[in-house]
């Protein structure tokens, strides 16, 4: 996933004859995919987003990617609501497509939105379980400023989510990984997984491969995984 702390640019206000997915965004997919404009809007309001349905509970993923993951949560926890961020629109269009292609589960949205702003979104409470798989890594230090998981950003996340949720993180950068640690460490979260080698490790058997990972295994490179309770 790569984000930016600017304010993205209006997707109303895009061509989309020269992008054939933010018409699908914008039109054909507008049941399930909401734009910067729209997302706000049901902020507080997750769980009855299919009305009348209700869902338990109430799931992100920052940065789908094609959406692999996405998918496979969507389908394992059909009573659960799953939200999706991603800013690029083809993966966004590729995973709500994924997860929406049984039609009978119809509970999966993905929105176009600013990750940073997290607290747009979503109320005190309102989240459970939040992924944040392979995000941009801002490898040069002086990049290190954008990396995602910021102490302030870990401590909007545990805001708005319930206790007994978790935060699952993985990386195939070793500097972010090594960079992170201590800041998880200081954070409320309380860590509960974590491995430099995530495939060899005692987690492999439960762990569902991403698009990411499944290149990097091919190419020998560890995953580094923390996965933290929210108390």
């Amino acid at each position: 996933m790569s984000a930016c702390k600017d304010q993205l640019t209006p997707t109303k206000t895009l061509n989309s004859d020269n992008n054939p997915y933010v018409k699908m965004l914008l039109e054909d997919f507008a049941h399930c995919a909401l734009d910067e404009e729209r997302a706000p809007t049901h902020k507080g309001l997750w769980r009855q987003f299919y009305e009348p349905k209700k869902y338990t509970e109430v799931d992100l993923e920052i940065g789908t990617g094609n959406g692999l993951h996405f998918a496979h949560r969507a389908s394992k926890y059909p009573d659960r609501l799953l939200v999706g961020i991603e800013i690029k629109f083809k993966p966004l269009i590729q995973a709500i497509r994924r997860a929406q292609k049984n039609s009978e589960t119809k509970n999966s949205v993905i929105l176009r939105y600013n990750a940073y702003r997290i607290e747009d979104l979503f109320t005190e409470g309102e989240l459970r379980d939040v992924f944040i798989h392979h995000p941009d890594p801002w490898p040069k230090k002086k990049q290190w400023k954008h990396r995602l998981l910021q102490p302030e950003y870990l401590a909007k996340l545990f805001k708005i989510q319930q206790s007994g949720g978790i935060l699952d993180f993985k990386t195939d950068s070793l500097s972010y990984f090594d960079w992170v640690t201590p800041i998880l460490e200081e954070s409320s979260y309380k860590i509960i997984k974590f491995t430099k080698d995530l495939h060899n490790s005692e987690y492999a058997t439960d762990n569902f491969q991403t698009h990411f990972e499944k290149i990097f295994l091919r190419k020998g490179q560890p995953i580094y995984y923390a996965q933290l309770l929210r108390p």
